[in-house]
């Protein structure tokens, strides 16, 4: 017997992230690429692909526990798999065994098949992903309290939504801020009223819903629009693909100009900790990418030191994976200020939210061409809508306005980014 072990590859900065789905079991054979477990950190979760083809011969993790970089998953037996490939014919097209159901069941209850409700041991380990864990810490619940539905007792967010229901939260957050108390989410039976249907959210949506609940609820947006004369900005991005492989997008001219005017105002490029400002001297540029389950934000790192040629290709590889469910975690990590292009869908402005820990968003729409006055006529000039979404206890409105002010004079004059 050749066995192989399969390991956790490099995730970045993160350590100790909760296995949240064992997807084989001993005995199946697998292929090179093939998800092994799912991982969840509290930006996103990623399956782990198999390095080398075989049969599982020893599962290694189980669903609650932890893994890092290196951390065994499973071994393979590689002989085994060729030995398979040579069985006789009814041997071979028996299917293989199928990966148990994802903990998190969304079909509609009333085409679920009974299950049941394993409660989690007061005195036993606590099996929920970190996202539920941080909701019931907002929330002041006791998680060795609540039972959880999920498989093998995980608790999910709906248990959390089912403990004690009616009673609104008020507890003291982590950061030692208050949290709102809100009133109970409307129980409506809605199939009353007319046909419906039920349609589960995706699991990025599942993730990332409460973190963008927190960041709505507890920073105070004010929203900055301001437009940007592009005509000559447009004119030298067409002029740039015309000349070579690389297609410049206008996000790549966008994140160029961004981190000129970062470096102009650096309260943008911060974070809030406590009563401090934490003035970051790197330029880490997050960009939201628009997939089928929902959008993630890759991060272009270091961008104040690359090329716009550079940041062109980066960003069409870091969403051709986001696309493809194959960003790693340290590549949504990270990052400064974050900018969420609609240029290629449509509409004029929009809020975009805060992704905390950053204090500012950059939010730009379709770009229109309008009627501008130049002092003695009405001429034809590309405008781009910008929105600026800040985090008012750390930056101020004079400083929204001139920040976004600083910004549209380098997208209307490209060269002033060498002033």
């Amino acid at each position: 017997m050749a066995t192989t072990q399969i390991t956790v590859p490099d995730l970045g900065d993160f350590e100790d992230v909760p296995v949240i789905d064992v997807l084989v079991k001993t005995g199946d054979q697998i292929a090179v690429e093939d998800p092994l477990v799912t991982l969840e950190s509290d930006k996103a979760t990623m399956d782990v692909p198999a390095t080398a083809a075989g049969t599982v011969v020893e599962l290694k993790v189980s669903v609650g526990d932890t893994v890092s970089k290196g951390s065994v998953i499973l071994t393979v037996d590689a002989e085994a798999n060729g030995a398979a490939a040579a069985e006789d014919e009814a041997t071979v097209d028996a299917a293989p065994s199928k990966p148990e159901p994802p903990m998190d069941d969304d079909r509609p209850a009333e085409t679920r098949e009974p299950a049941a409700v394993l409660p989690t041991p007061p005195d036993g380990p606590v099996y929920a992903s970190p996202s539920v864990r941080r909701i019931a810490r907002e929330r002041g619940i006791d998680l060795t309290l609540v039972t959880g539905t999920g498989r093998k007792g995980r608790i999910t967010v709906e248990d959390l939504q089912r403990f004690e229901p009616g009673k609104p939260a008020a507890t003291a957050a982590p950061d030692g801020a208050e949290v709102l108390a809100l009133a109970p989410w409307p129980q409506i039976d809605h199939a009353s009223f007319g046909e419906v249907e039920t349609v589960p959210l995706s699991r990025i949506k599942r993730i990332s819903g409460p973190s963008l609940s927190r960041n709505w609820a507890r920073i105070p947006h004010v929203t900055q629009f301001d437009e940007a004369d592009i005509t000559d900005l447009e004119a030298f991005r067409k002029q740039l693909n015309s000349e070579q492989d690389v297609k410049v997008t206008m996000l790549a001219m966008l994140i160029v100009a961004s981190v000129a005017t970062l470096k102009a105002f650096p309260d943008f490029n911060a974070s809030l900790q406590g009563d401090e400002l934490v003035l970051k001297r790197y330029y880490n540029i997050g960009f939201a990418a628009d997939t089928e389950e929902g959008l993630l934000v890759p991060v272009i790192k270091d961008a104040d030191t690359k090329g716009i040629l550079e940041i062109a290709a980066e960003i069409r590889e870091l969403a051709a994976k986001a696309r493809d469910g194959k960003l790693k975690l340290n590549e949504m990590q990270g990052g400064t200020f974050t900018i969420s292009s609609l240029g290629g869908l449509g509409g004029t402005y929009f809020t975009p939210i805060i992704n905390a820990p950053e204090v500012a968003i950059l939010g730009a729409s379709r770009h229109a061409m309008k009627p501008v006055w130049d002092g003695e006529q009405f001429v034809p000039r590309l405008v781009l809508p910008l929105s600026l979404s800040y985090d008012h206890r750390a930056v101020d409105g004079a400083a929204g306005a001139r920040f976004t002010t600083y910004l549209q004079g380098i997208l209307s004059d490209f060269r002033r980014i060498l002033l």
